[in-house]
């Protein structure tokens, strides 16, 4: 089992920043999950939220701006003992993590399917070089499917929120989906099983209590997204 820092370490550093990839890497940990969105201009970049408002302190919509537009917000806003950080590209990203051994991009939800094929196209292109440590996970069946349509050559994960179960597993398989990645709280013992019984990989998050971490890694799980990396790594 991987210990997989969420958003690269949101509950020990500012999410979905460069600072927060250099603190997981400086950990020695090298897997890592970040939210990925396409602007009005094309560029990827990383961020959770589709408003500021939360990580920045500013009410202002993702999807107003273009990139050029991006150095005025603070991602470190309620992080008081840190410089500033801005909301990173993928690219400036893929270039902090080249050395990581499993990077999970998780593409947001979007409108429809032109925009789900617009921002694969651009996705694949920029993650070329990639191909043996990404996974691209999603919720968003538009994404998987636009893949699934251009013969993507990229591991890819369905992400499961809802209580959907054995259902999940079908669409996975459907979409050609190599792993599932479980809501904690979906996450039984006998949904794990059966996800490894149709020989898919199972990563869960958002896992923050060690003792639970320390079941999952018994059920043989294959990736452990947690807030807090540094505790798990010296936990387990």
């Amino acid at each position: 089992m991987i210990i997989i820092g969420h958003r690269g370490a949101r509950g020990e550093a500012p999410e979905n920043t460069l600072g927060g990839f250099q603190y997981i890497h400086d950990l020695g940990i090298r897997a890592v999950e970040f939210d990925v969105r396409q602007l009005k201009d094309g560029e990827l970049i990383i961020m959770h939220d589709d408003n500021f408002l939360r990580t920045t302190g500013a009410d202002q919509a993702l999807y107003d701006l273009n990139s050029h537009q991006l150095a005025a917000y603070n991602q470190a806003h309620i992080w008081m003992d840190w410089e500033k950080q801005l909301t990173p590209t993928l690219r400036q990203t893929l270039s902090m993590i080249h050395d990581f051994e499993h990077i999970e991009v998780e593409v947001k939800a979007v409108a429809t399917m032109t925009e789900a094929e617009k921002l694969v196209v651009e996705l694949q292109k920029q993650l070329h070089g990639y191909e043996q440590t990404a996974v691209i996970t999603s919720f968003d069946l538009k994404i998987h499917q636009a893949l699934k349509q251009q013969y993507s050559i990229f591991k890819r994960g369905l992400l499961v929120e809802d209580d959907i179960k054995y259902q999940a597993l079908e669409q996975a398989l459907e979409l050609g989906c190599c792993q599932i990645g479980w809501m904690n709280q979906l996450a039984t013992d006998e949904m794990i099983q059966a996800t490894q019984h149709a020989h898919l990989k199972v990563s869960v998050w958002t896992v923050n209590d060690v003792e639970r971490a320390k079941h999952l890694q018994s059920l043989g799980i294959d990736g452990l997204i947690t807030d807090f990396p540094k505790m798990m790594l010296e936990q387990l």
